[in-house]
């Protein structure tokens, strides 16, 4: 790699990844909460992080580039922990969800870089179109970051105490 479009397109390959994994594990997650409004917003997520997949290879093909995504380590790693501490672990109810909100949150910020990054490359690149698509997408990340805060905060949190 010697220029930024180089670090381009290997940001949108490694978000592939990310999201791939992601996208399992939220499946996952969403099956072993026990607050329904937490299960159906993580159902949602899962749809909205495969539409963000589906998005990064539209950015790839359109870049004239093979899809072909380098695995993420860093999400790797997210997906270990979320299941060490939620989906392997002996936790039950509001401290299971707030578990599992703490693991989605964690993995979601990962991809507010991930995806604020390959924007921001974008940007630089003259790449109208991919900027606005990754804009939108970075509003739906934060959107259900903010969702997860919230749903916390209110009631997840002060239930598990």
């Amino acid at each position: 790699m010697s220029t930024l479009k180089d670090l381009y397109e290997e940001e949108l390959q490694d978000l592939w990844s990310a999201n791939d994994q992601m996208a399992k594990a939220v499946w996952k997650m969403s099956s072993k909460a026990s607050d329904k409004s937490l299960a159906d917003k993580l159902e949602k997520a899962k749809d909205g992080i495969d539409k963000h997949t589906e998005m990064l290879k539209s950015l790839l093909d359109a870049a004239g580039l093979e899809v072909d995504k380098e695995h993420c380590k860093g999400m790797e790693g997210l997906v270990e922990e979320a299941r060490k501490h939620a989906l392997d672990s002996d936790l039950e109810g509001a401290v299971l969800d707030v578990a599992i909100i703490a693991q989605y949150q964690r993995m979601c910020h990962y991809g507010m870089a991930g995806f604020g990054t390959a924007k921001a490359f974008a940007e630089a690149l003259g790449e109208d179109d991919a900027t606005q698509k990754l804009d939108r997408a970075l509003d739906k990340i934060y959107g259900s970051d903010e969702f997860m805060s919230d749903l916390a905060e209110r009631s997840r949190n002060l239930e598990a105490v």
